[in-house]
């Protein structure tokens, strides 16, 4: 597979699964919820590959494009998405996979390219 995801591994979604709101037992009408796990896998997928929404893989461990994008948005607002990115953080600063004292900073999409 391009960009070399596969998806979670039990191991993996294990690290994360706290993170995200317990999903409603039952649900009276519509269509049922997409997994969380899937939804991350479809997230991490277009985050690590570069693709468009459109050309989400589609199979049993992909969330659709459309309930990816409307699950980060819910994220991005209820702080699921800063507490992710946080235990990552955490977990590569544990593992010394973080050198804080090196950066690196892309101003190719910046409004300010050529005024200076």
């Amino acid at each position: 597979m391009a960009g070399g995801f596969e998806g979670l591994s039990n191991l993996e979604w294990s690290l994360f699964e706290d993170i995200f709101p317990k999903p409603p037992e039952k649900r009276e009408r519509g269509m049922p919820h997409s997994s969380f796990r899937y939804v991350l896998n479809t997230l991490l997928y277009i985050l690590i590959t570069g693709y468009r929404w459109c050309d989400v893989p589609k199979g049993e461990i992909w969330g659709s494009n459309s309930s990816a994008h409307r699950r980060l948005k819910r994220w991005q607002l209820d702080g699921s998405l800063e507490a992710l990115q946080a235990r990552i953080l955490k977990i590569g600063q544990e593992k010394g996979l973080i050198k804080w004292s090196y950066g690196a900073l892309d101003g190719s999409f910046s409004p300010w390219k050529g005024r200076w």
